[in-house]
């Protein structure tokens, strides 16, 4: 018998859901809500009612029944570094979303309104590898700084998803093999993949690695902090160069790689530099997780919006194509990786891990 789901993914002015039979999408929807909806309360948890209640009119305008659903699942949140996997929404999981353990962001409310939900029903409720998974070996937490830490924040969610669907499709063991994955997207996140676990990973908010539409990525250090303290700017000023307007932002004034790719199209030599100083540095943290995996690189995979630009998988071909070979799996598909997460438990592939 089929399994149905009900998959919620909240963002910070919308709700996206979807409605599955085991891994066929029967519909999705994306709710939006207005900057004075939200405006109304105080915490990300406050909204709990709110967005609970459109999810149920809208399923209601769609005469899906309620009850018809298997198991929620809903987006991770902000909670403590925990392994990837599949978790179930536990009374202390549900505590550390609501109090937001690493911070306040709509997305701690897919574990909090699958739970609840789930729980009007009795169907069991999943979150899916969220932003916080850490599986880092120790070398990879030194940073040079003690105060300073490395830390792990990525697109574990599309990372893991688009490595088990390489897998799956090869006929192979996940926990079997030594992948670089390559996510390109608003941010960049490069990680290394030895037997299942994320052993390496450039911090795609704040941290490291190659500049993105519009994160800075690493920057010349002794420059920041002569930055930070010229009195020229604010704390959440120099912040927003790093987050937000940096990358291609900055040098073009864009954050969307369809315009950049028009740009060097119609002949924008900066442009094209610019983009060829992306590939460059995304090469080389391919190059840097190559040598986390000592070399033993199975293979490569790039997902991610950007990955449906054909002149930068090119250009990442032609700079690292030699570490190993490159399979695209272009886009991210949020909904289907947190279905397929709670199948995987529900069908008895994996145990929920515990939190």
């Amino acid at each position: 018998m089929a399994v149905k789901s009900l998959i919620i993914n909240p963002g910070s002015t919308s709700t996206k859901i979807g409605v599955f039979e085991d891994e066929t999408l029967l519909f999705e929807e994306t709710l939006r809500h207005s900057t004075e909806e939200i405006a109304q309360y105080a915490s990300i948890f406050d909204q709990k009612d709110f967005r609970k209640n459109i999810i149920l009119n809208f399923l209601k305008e769609k005469d899906v029944d309620i009850n018809s659903f298997n198991m929620i699942v809903g987006r991770g949140g902000m909670l403590k570094p925990i392994p990837g996997g599949t978790y179930a929404v536990t009374d202390d999981l549900l505590e550390d979303l609501k109090i937001g353990k690493q911070g306040q962001h709509a997305s701690n409310l897919g574990g909090i309104l699958a739970r609840e939900i789930g729980d009007s029903i009795g169907a069991p409720s999943f979150i899916v590898d969220p932003v916080v998974v850490d599986e880092l070996i120790p070398e990879s937490r030194y940073s040079g700084v003690p105060q300073l830490p490395r830390t792990s924040v990525f697109h574990a969610l599309n990372q893991k998803a688009v490595a088990k669907r390489y897998a799956k499709e090869n006929g192979l063991n996940y926990a079997d093999l030594n992948l670089i994955v390559v996510h390109m997207g608003g941010g960049v996140s490069v990680g290394a993949h030895q037997k299942g676990k994320v052993i390496d990973v450039f911090n795609a908010l704040d941290g490291d690695g190659a500049f993105s539409p519009e994160r800075a990525g690493s920057v010349p250090t002794g420059g920041l902090i002569k930055l930070c303290f010229s009195g020229k700017y604010s704390e959440k000023e120099v912040y927003k160069m790093v987050v937000g307007n940096g990358g291609f932002n900055a040098y073009l004034g864009t954050n969307d790689m369809r315009d950049v790719e028009k740009m060097v199209a119609e002949g924008d030599a900066k442009a094209a530099e610019i983009r060829d100083a992306f590939i460059m540095q995304v090469a080389k943290d391919m190059g840097s997780m190559a040598c986390v995996l000592k070399g033993k690189v199975d293979q490569i995979i790039i997902t991610g919006g950007i990955a449906y630009d054909k002149g930068v998988v090119a250009g990442l071909k032609e700079r690292a194509g030699f570490i190993a070979p490159i399979t695209v799996y272009p886009g991210e598909d949020e909904l289907l990786a947190l279905a397929q997460g709670g199948l995987r438990v529900v069908n008895g592939e994996e145990e929920a891990m515990k939190y």
